[in-house]
């Protein structure tokens, strides 16, 4: 029997790290293949079958719908589980999407638990969880598993220290900007968003903007937003939405001081698909004239 395997699809390298590590942790045993684009896994799907396709929607040259509708017109692939991870959460795409034959969906951003939780309805369908478990008897897939975003993005290259007691991380002092951000324009003034994060969503002002990534400010709340969390970032202009998939890299009090009400975040994305990047450079030319946006001001 071969081995039980999974075809990991998108073209943001980080978001590829993230899926596999939350995979490799919950099930051992399984087969993780990966392709950058929608036009790589369909070259690798030609030559080579699988059991789950997780699959990005937005990419490069071929998009997760157009490889999701070519997957349903080969007769090896009519049936394999295909899972959506996207951050299309609307009406029109769930339905194309349906229409096409999409098996289930992840939203960006996700949650290992949620990853976790998808993929073993998935491959349960399928008929597969028990074969894989039968390659791993070492590990059982079917306990719970904590939610431990940190860990997963790490990939293991970064040490994670833990408080002995769950307690909520006290802001830091705001650091010197990054290079990438103090070379960047500043974004319009006003320029409204909101951040969308595993657990909440938080309305925003973009203070600055480039290419590499965004200066965000938010209100202090609870839960606050953790380093490294994975995020989609929702931006609007002139009625078009572009969503914008990241991470938190920095997370900072905008004051100098602990009780600052306001929060400044960096927010580094991860796509490569030629339409965001040109939306996003529309956005800096048009905050090339602004100044920063500081709140209460």
């Amino acid at each position: 029997m071969g081995k039980v395997s999974v075809l990991v699809v998108d073209d943001a390298p980080f978001i590829r790290d993230l899926v596999k590590k939350g995979l490799r942790d919950h099930f051992p045993g399984l087969q993780i293949e990966e392709a950058v684009n929608g036009r790589k896994a369909q070259q690798f799907l030609a030559r080579q079958s699988v059991d789950l396709i997780l699959c990005d929607w937005e990419m490069p040259e071929l998009s997760g719908i157009e490889l999701l509708t070519w997957c349903r017109e080969q007769e090896g692939l009519k049936t394999t589980p295909f899972i959506m991870v996207t951050s299309r959460g609307d009406k029109d795409n769930v339905v194309q999407a349906i229409q096409a034959g999409v098996s289930d969906f992840i939203g960006k951003p996700f949650s290992n638990d949620q990853l976790v939780s998808k993929v073993k309805k998935a491959l349960s369908r399928a008929g597969k969880l028990e074969a894989l478990a039968a390659q791993a008897p070492q590990r059982s897939l079917v306990g719970s598993m904590p939610n431990d975003s940190l860990s997963a993005l790490t990939g293991g290259k970064a040490e994670v220290v833990r408080p002995s007691a769950p307690t909520a991380p006290r802001p830091a002092a705001t650091p010197a900007a990054p290079p990438a951000v103090s070379a960047a324009r500043p974004a319009a003034k006003g320029q409204q968003g909101q951040l969308r994060l595993p657990q909440t969503n938080l309305p925003c002002v973009i203070k600055a903007l480039s290419l590499k990534e965004a200066l965000l400010v938010i209100k202090r709340g609870t839960p606050l937003p953790q380093v490294l969390e994975s995020a989609v970032l929702d931006l609007e202009e002139d009625s078009d939405v572009a969503r914008l998939n990241g991470y938190l890299h920095a997370v900072a009090a905008l004051e100098p001081r602990p009780d600052s009400e306001w929060l400044q975040l960096t927010f580094r994305f991860v796509d490569r698909d030629p339409q965001k990047l040109d939306y996003l450079s529309r956005l800096i030319a048009r905050g090339s004239t602004q100044k920063h946006y500081v709140p209460g001001a």
